[in-house]
């Protein structure tokens, strides 16, 4: 690892030369693919494309705008790059040269060596991965719909009815929408000079959560975890929102306080028009104020039992103007923000609870964990999560999910559903979630008419399709099954900084097929996943490199370097070993 300053205009490291001409840096080298660049749904090889590396808030078909991207790249000839900086960038990938478009400060960090080296040196750059705990690689359960603490009994007599099993729900619709720190319906008294509000403040009598803490009791009592959903703005309501009185006095003492970001003038930043939560002010994390204010209403939140919590948003500056109290501007802010924001929520959590984020910046696997963000239930959008799932691994992000078959728009086929089902299964989080009935913007994109949860007995009841419950079952049992494996993996992964889920050219970058291939990968060690991705597909061509391959499922033997046609009606995944032989 080499790091350069800006005032450095030529140098040679490895397989590449660099030369600078004022704010573009021209790296020379020979590669055939280039890999990293945070979370990208357009491509895993980013060769011959141009990449724009700042966080942006896409619903739906992000195509080449990201929530995560990362300044790093590295090649299958062993050359890699970072450039050290929160302002945008620029990279174009050329046919013998990346020309690299800098701010005026930045430093570049340079690697060489195989790809696990590479992205192993990126990694340390901002400290060790975090552990997730052992029960984040069960199966997830999600729905915006479940508004009420008797959506979450009925999912839990549904588990148990249709014998299904999980390990963690997600709550979106559990707070006031305003405050996004009291349940919905609780009746309190408003404070006004900034004592956080604790449990016994409120009567949750003719609440939809008439007992919090012991729904929380009962969930961890048949082996579930709960998360919350949280998004970091003091809001402004709509015309058509009740007034929320406590809302009215967060945001008139983070504007007194400056706890908020704020404007050259002194009045605070708010989010433009046109943008997702307009008009709202924005918490500074960088102030040491705010973040003792935030975290202090929340903590009651953690004394019921709370174990985490889903954090969305933080795609919130959208400009230069942007001041922040440490003296940095939106220049800086547009893509730094969010990685403070959960780095905020990590280190007020702590260890033994867990994120679930969907935006961040470089350095994005010292906060776990990652999901995909929004997508369409339809079948290019399975493709756009794959990329984006490979290319958040290849930049360094251990642990990362999706929303199996989508959460917007109309409900998936069968297919598609059972495809992103069995591809789900065998990526490091494994989760189903819905927007609202309805759609999540009803008039832009509107969904399913009636109930559209995703979860596998809702599918099949809309399909009238009684015998796809238990073809669901079984996938669920076996992530059951694999819960050992994916665990001993995740403990070896924050060990030796390595991504869990890994691109071929990962492995192999001197393979030319290997970093020819986009659409399947390693899940730890031992398992290649090649998944199908158009409607009913039930097999493809999978590329094996060497060695010796066993079919996951009927322990058939394969030798590697070699193209071959797997699937029969089920995902086709290949082991190192015998499966029933090594792991029972």
């Amino acid at each position: 690892m080499k790091r350069i300053s800006c005032e450095t205009k030529e140098c040679s490291f490895g397989p590449a030369r660099l030369r600078r001409e004022g704010e573009t840096l021209t790296v020379y080298l020979a590669y055939r693919g280039a890999y990293g660049m945070g979370e990208k749904y357009d491509s895993l090889n980013q060769k011959g494309r141009t990449v724009v590396n700042q966080v942006r808030e896409q619903f739906c078909f992000q195509g080449d705008k990201t929530y995560c991207p990362a300044p790093f790249f590295w090649t299958d000839t062993g050359f890699g790059l970072y450039v050290d900086t929160c302002e945008t960038t620029v990279f174009a990938f050329g046919e013998s040269q990346v020309e690299v478009t800098l701010p005026e400060t930045a430093e570049v960090v340079l690697f060489a060596g195989t790809p696990a080296e590479m992205v192993r040196e990126y990694m340390g750059l901002f400290g060790p991965a975090v552990l997730p705990p052992e029960w984040v690689f069960g199966v997830w359960a999600s729905a915006n719909r479940w508004s009420c603490q008797r959506d979450v009994e009925e999912l839990l007599e549904k588990l148990e009815r249709y014998d299904f099993p999980a390990s963690a729900v997600v709550l979106e619709a559990w707070s006031d929408e305003a405050t996004f720190y009291i349940w919905n319906g609780a009746k309190y008294t408003p404070v006004a000079d900034g004592r956080p509000l604790s449990c016994g403040d409120f009567d949750f009598t003719g609440s939809p959560w008439p007992d919090p803490r012991g729904m929380i009791e009962r969930l961890h009592q048949a082996g579930l975890r709960l998360l919350l959903w949280q998004v970091p703005v003091y809001k402004k309501q709509g015309d058509g929102e009740a007034p929320n009185p406590q809302n009215d006095l967060d945001r008139a003492d983070a504007a007194r306080r400056k706890l908020c970001v704020m404007l050259p003038d002194g009045s605070p930043y708010t989010i433009p028009e046109g943008k997702w939560f307009a008009g709202s002010m924005v918490p500074d994390f960088t102030n040491p104020d705010t973040v003792a204010s935030w975290v202090a209403k929340r903590r009651y939140l953690l004394d019921m039992g709370v174990d985490g919590f889903k954090t969305d948003g933080g795609e919130f500056i959208h400009g230069p103007e942007a001041r922040f109290y440490d003296g940095t501007t939106g220049r800086e802010g547009a893509n730094r923000y969010c990685r403070d924001y959960t780095r905020r929520y990590r280190d007020f959590a702590g260890p033994e609870r867990v994120l679930f984020s969907r935006a961040g910046f470089s350095g994005q696997h010292t906060v776990p964990c990652h999901w995909a963000g929004d997508q369409q239930s339809q079948n290019s959008e399975l493709a756009n999560v794959l990329r984006a799932g490979l290319s958040a691994a290849a930049s360094g992000i251990l642990f990362w999910g999706f929303d199996l078959g989508g959460f917007a728009g109309p409900l998936p086929s069968l297919d598609l559903y059972r495809r992103a089902t069995q591809m789900a299964c065998f990526c490091p989080i494994m989760q189903w979630h819905s927007e609202p009935d309805g759609g999540q913007f009803r008039d832009l994109m509107p969904g399913d008419t009636g109930n559209n949860e995703r979860s596998p007995w809702n599918m099949a009841e809309r399909y009238g399709a009684p015998e796809f419950l238990e073809e669901m079952r079984y996938w669920h049992k076996l992530r059951e099954r694999l819960r050992p494996y994916l665990w001993r993996t995740a403990r070896e992964c924050v060990r030796d900084s390595k991504p869990m889920l890994r691109p071929l050219a990962y492995q192999w970058p001197g393979d030319p097929a290997a970093v020819s291939c986009e659409d399947a990968y390693l899940l730890g060690d031992e398992l290649l996943v090649a998944p199908l991705l158009e409607e009913n597909r039930t097999s493809r061509a999978v590329y094996l490199p060497e060695g010796t391959w066993y079919d996951f499922f009927t322990g058939e033997a394969y030798q590697g370097g070699r193209t071959v046609t797997a699937g029969g009606g089920r995902l086709p995944v290949f082991s190192r070993s015998r499966w029933g032989e090594s792991h029972g």
